[in-house]
């Protein structure tokens, strides 16, 4: 019996490594159709954000049935209830994705972004990719260490993030108050995805 409980929490470990992924690539292309003024990455983007809400649910009920029928105790119940927690966190990834490509849709044909930031978003998009696959790599090898590092290379974004309030509270900032507005929140979506 205790032999089948840990197949099924190395399946929902494989999920939550897949779910990882899925929320990488949908950041990668919400920052390429943000920064590309690509429409129909954006639509891709949008419509496939259904599929990381239905990883989010196929976790969740896989943890519960694992509580309900396992009865897990000490570590265990801790990595299940940690599995239902990253589940959580990996659809929030996911919305933030659909945010920056509601974005991109919805200032379509124009750029969202000023040239003077752009250069900054390629970067956050980058990190914040980098570290959804890194933590793919994290729930397949169970590498606390390698967790840590995680938590210390988001400090990247946020640095970028403050940066971005220097750039549209510069008098030289001539791009008007919608395109702060854009900046500011479109930055705050990166800086909690990280």
């Amino acid at each position: 019996m205790r032999e089948a409980y840990h197949v099924e929490l190395e399946q929902l470990a494989e999920n939550l490594a897949s779910m990882s992924l899925q929320v990488a690539d949908a950041m990668e292309r919400a920052t390429r159709a943000l920064l590309e003024v690509d429409l129909g990455l954006a639509e891709q983007v949008i419509s496939d954000d259904a599929k990381v809400d239905d990883a989010r649910a196929e976790c969740e009920e896989q943890a519960y049935a694992l509580l309900a029928l396992q009865a897990p105790v000490a570590t265990d119940l801790r990595t299940v209830l940690a599995a239902i927690h990253a589940a959580e966190s990996l659809e929030r990834m996911g919305d933030l994705a659909l945010h920056v490509a509601k974005a991109a849709r919805r200032r379509h044909p124009d750029p969202v972004l000023p040239e003077a930031v752009r250069g900054d978003f390629a970067k956050m998009g980058e990190v914040g990719v980098n570290l959804a696959r890194q933590v793919e790599q994290v729930i397949k090898s169970k590498d606390v260490e390698a967790a840590r590092t995680i938590e210390s290379d988001d400090d990247e974004v946020d640095e970028i993030h403050k940066h971005l309030f220097t750039v549209i509270m510069d008098r030289d900032w001539d791009h008007g108050v919608a395109a702060a507005v854009d900046v500011t929140l479109l930055g705050r979506f990166y800086e909690r995805f990280a």
